[in-house]
């Protein structure tokens, strides 16, 4: 593995963790409605279901690199034109969070739980890894070291995003239902996400 895939690996995930989805959604409905108190257990939350999912689909994405190199080329070039795919889709995206606040008295694990939840058990999540870390893997590095240095960096952008977003949501409210704002993210995510999809392909095309 290489500084650049890494690197590029980092950017896509910062662009990919700012968009603005069900677990940024339930972050900001819980610290509009109750404030400092949700801001750790909801980002602990979100940090444990990454992990479950990430941790799942690199095990997975293991026992394929073992079978077949060549599957796991062609989806490391799937990988990176759905970076790019996304990337586009997300500058061309509005500008709106829609985030109600919820008031409902729960636990501080309760509320963790339920980020975890909604975080580890969508389907969508494990789908959505199994597309995008191949991009970044080397079949000629030891995958046990990637996986290692993938999950950790992810995980710890992972709980700065959902404390950044908790954070904002307590102290900026405005922040989180300006259209102008949210437009802003947007448009800085998608072309992170594009630039990275572009260099993947680079490393992928310089490495075969």
């Amino acid at each position: 593995m290489t500084f650049e895939s890494w690197a590029a690996f980092t950017a896509a995930s910062a662009a990919l963790l700012i968009i603005p989805g069900p677990t940024v959604l339930l972050v900001v409905s819980y610290a509009l409605g109750q404030g400092w108190r949700t801001v750790l257990p909801m980002t602990v939350g979100v940090a444990l279901g990454d992990f479950t999912a990430m941790t799942l689909s690199m095990l997975g994405l293991g026992a394929l690199l073992a079978a077949s190199a060549t599957l796991f080329t062609i989806l490391k070039w799937v990988g990176a034109a759905y970076l790019v795919y996304l990337g586009i889709k997300l500058w061309r995206a509005g500008g709106t969070l829609e985030a109600a606040p919820r008031t409902d008295a729960v636990s501080a694990a309760r509320m963790l739980g339920h980020a975890w939840l909604v975080t580890a058990l969508n389907p969508k999540s494990i789908t959505f890894f199994v597309a995008f870390l191949p991009a970044f893997l080397d079949p000629q590095a030891d995958f046990l070291t990637q996986m290692l240095v993938f999950e950790t960096t992810f995980l710890l952008l992972a709980f700065a995003n959902a404390f950044g977003y908790a954070l904002v949501a307590t102290r900026a409210r405005g922040f989180v239902a300006n259209p102008r704002a949210i437009g802003v993210v947007n448009k800085v995510g998608g072309g992170l996400l594009i630039g990275a999809g572009a260099a993947t392909v680079t490393f992928a095309g310089s490495r075969s």
